[in-house]
C-alpha cells in the first residue's frame, strides 16, 4: 500500500511535465481567401564568411571530396532536395568590398585578397560570377547579386550587370572570352547591403540618393528584367523605411529589412548548444516580434505606397549565438538544435501572413554560418534541423495562404539580462495553405513540458487520406553532429485523425508536423 501511494505522488508531481497537455483549436478560414505564399520566401543566402563557399559550396575541381566542376555534389543534391528557390550572394558585409573582376579569368590569374570583414581569411577568388550564376542553374533557383555601393562605382556596378547580361557589347566580349557564351538570367540585384552599416555608414538621405543614381545605371538588356532592391533597415530603424519610402518610392522594386533573433550585438551572444527554459522561451518570443516590426514597417510602406508596388525583402533573418568554441570568432560557425528549428518554423508562419507586401525571405546563411540547412567538414556532410523545416515546410511554395485564427495557451517571455521589455508567445503556431487542391497544414507546439490536442476547424473539408512528418527530439537542445548526424531528423507521423470538418492533431512537446491532406 505505502509503494501504491508513493507512486501516486510521483505520478501526480510529474503530472505538470510528463503527462500534462494543453488544448488549442484553430479555426480555418474559407479557401477563397489569402494570398499565394511566393517561393521566394524560402530564399537561401550564402556570402563569402567562414566556410560558406569555400569547403561548403565550393572545393574546386582538383579536390578529393566528390565533386563536379568543382561543387559538392552531397551538397548540391542537398539543396537541390530542399528546392531552393533563390540565392543571394555574395553578402552581406562582404558584398561592399567586393571587386567582380577579380573573380573572372583564369583562376591562376585571379587577384588573391583579404575578407577584412570575417576574420581577415585570405581567399583567392575562386569562385566568382560564373561559379555563383553557374551554380544557381545546376540548382534551378534564381540568383540575387548584392551589389557594391560602399567602396565601389557607379561605372563597375554597371560593367557588372552588364558582363551577366548582355548579349553583345564591350562586357558581354570579355564574358564569351572567359567561356561563357550566352548571358545569364540575373532577376534580383541589390544596390548595396547594409548602407547604414558595414556597408557604408551613411545616413538614409544620402543612401537614398545614392540608390538613385547607381540604379540607374543599371540597364537591362536583351529583355532581362532586372528587380532592383534598394538596401533597407536593420530591426526597428523605422526612420529608414520612411525616408527611403518617401525619397526613392518606385525607383525601387522591393526594400530590405534585416533582423535577426540575438541577445545582443555587444558581449556575448549565448551558446547555441546551452541554454536555460528561459533562454529557450525569450528566444521564441523574440523570433516572434518581427510579427509587429513587419506590420510597422508595412505601416509605412503602405502610406507611400498604397497598391503595394514595392515589396519588402527580409533578406537576412535568423538566430545569432557565439561561434562554437575552438573556431574563429569571425566565421560564425554555430551548431543548430531543435531550438533554432522553432525558430524557422515560427519564422515562416509569420512571413506567410505578410506576402500581400513580403515578397521574399533569405535565411542567413545556407551553409557553415549562422543558422544554416548544412554544416561540413572535410569530406563529410551533415543537414541541421533547420534544414528539416524547410525541407517540410516547402510544399507550402506557391500555394495559397488560408488564413486562421488560432485559441491556445500563451506565456510571457522574460529575461532581465536582455534589458528588453516583456513579450507574449503563444504555444501553438500553424501555416495552411491549398495547392493543386491538395491542402497542407504545419503545426508547431513550442511548449517544453506539455503535448497538445490541437484541433482545426474547416470551413468544408473533403478529405479521403491524411499523411504527416513530423520532427521532434527528447531535449531542445539536441542537434546533428559530424559523429552523429541522425540525432534529429523527420519521422512518419500518425497521430491526426479527421472527421467531418474536423481536423484532430495531438502532438508532442516542442514538435513540428506537418500534415498532407487529400
Amino acid at each position: 500500500m505505502k509503494f501504491k501511494i508513493i507512486l501516486a505522488l510521483l505520478l501526480f508531481g510529474m503530472g505538470t511535465t510528463a503527462f500534462a497537455q494543453q488544448k488549442a483549436t484553430v479555426a480555418v478560414h474559407n479557401s477563397t481567401e489569402g494570398n499565394v505564399i511566393p517561393k521566394e520566401i524560402y530564399g537561401q543566402f550564402a556570402e563569402h564568411l567562414g566556410s560558406c563557399i569555400y569547403g561548403g559550396l565550393w572545393v574546386g575541381e582538383d579536390s578529393k571530396i566528390p565533386n563536379t566542376n568543382g561543387y559538392r555534389n552531397d551538397v548540391v543534391k542537398a539543396l537541390k532536395d530542399l528546392k531552393v528557390p533563390v540565392l543571394r550572394w555574395p553578402g552581406g558585409c562582404f558584398a561592399d568590398e567586393y571587386h567582380w573582376v577579380d573573380g573572372i579569368g583564369p583562376k591562376e590569374n585571379r587577384p588573391r585578397m583579404v575578407n577584412n570583414n570575417w576574420g581577415g581569411t585570405v581567399e583567392d577568388n575562386s569562385f566568382g560570377t560564373h561559379e555563383f550564376l553557374n551554380l544557381c542553374e545546376i540548382l534551378g533557383c534564381e540568383p540575387y547579386v548584392s551589389l557594391n555601393v560602399g567602396s565601389g562605382s557607379v561605372e563597375e556596378m554597371a560593367k557588372w550587370v552588364e558582363y551577366m547580361t548582355a548579349e553583345d557589347g564591350p562586357q558581354a566580349k570579355i564574358r564569351k572570352a572567359n567561356g561563357r557564351e550566352k548571358p545569364w538570367h540575373v532577376k534580383y540585384i541589390g544596390v548595396g547591403n547594409e548602407s547604414w552599416g558595414c556597408g557604408g555608414n551613411m545616413r538614409p538621405e544620402y543612401y537614398g540618393d545614392l540608390y538613385r543614381r547607381y540604379s540607374t545605371y543599371c540597364r537591362e538588356f536583351n529583355g532581362n528584367k532586372l528587380y532592383k532592391i534598394a538596401s533597407g533597415a536593420s530591426d526597428y530603424d523605422l526612420n529608414w523605411t520612411e525616408v527611403l519610402m518617401k525619397n526613392v518610392g518606385r525607383k525601387m522594386d522591393g526594400l530590405s529589412l534585416h533582423y535577426y533573433t540575438v541577445l545582443g550585438w555587444n558581449g556575448s551572444k549565448g551558446k547555441a548548444t546551452k541554454f536555460t527554459d528561459d533562454d529557450y522561451y525569450w528566444c521564441l518570443g523574440k523570433c516572434c516580434g518581427i510579427d509587429s516590426l513587419l506590420q510597422k514597417h508595412i505601416k509605412i510602406m503602405d502610406k507611400y505606397d498604397p497598391k503595394k508596388q514595392v515589396a519588402l525583402l527580409v533578406d537576412e533573418w535568423g538566430t545569432w549565438w557565439d561561434v562554437e568554441d575552438g573556431t574563429n570568432p569571425g566565421h560564425l560557425f554555430q551548431q543548430n538544435t531543435m531550438r533554432d528549428a522553432m525558430v524557422a518554423s515560427l519564422s515562416l508562419d509569420i512571413f506567410h501572413k505578410y506576402t500581400d507586401r513580403v515578397k521574399m525571405t533569405n535565411i542567413a546563411q545556407v551553409i557553415n554560418v549562422l543558422q544554416s540547412m548544412i554544416l561540413t567538414k572535410d569530406d563529410k556532410m551533415v543537414l541541421t534541423p533547420t534544414y528539416y523545416v524547410f525541407q517540410m515546410y516547402n510544399v507550402h511554395q506557391d500555394a495559397k495562404y488560408i488564413p486562421v485564427d488560432i485559441t491556445c495557451e500563451s506565456r510571457t517571455t522574460r529575461n532581465e539580462r536582455k534589458n528588453e521589455g516583456d513579450r507574449t508567445l503563444n504555444s501553438i503556431s500553424s501555416t495552411v495553405s491549398v495547392k493543386d487542391g491538395v491542402t497542407h497544414v504545419s503545426l508547431t507546439n513550442v511548449d517544453l513540458a506539455k503535448s497538445a490536442e490541437v484541433t482545426l476547424n474547416f470551413d468544408k473539408l473533403n478529405v479521403k487520406t491524411v499523411n504527416g512528418t513530423i520532427l521532434n527530439c527528447k531535449n531542445v537542445a539536441e542537434f546533428n553532429s559530424f559523429e552523429k548526424p541522425d540525432v534529429i531528423k523527420p519521422a512518419v507521423f500518425k497521430d491526426a485523425k479527421v472527421k467531418k470538418n474536423v481536423l484532430t492533431v495531438k502532438m508532442p512537446a516542442h514538435s513540428i508536423v506537418t500534415l498532407e491532406l487529400k
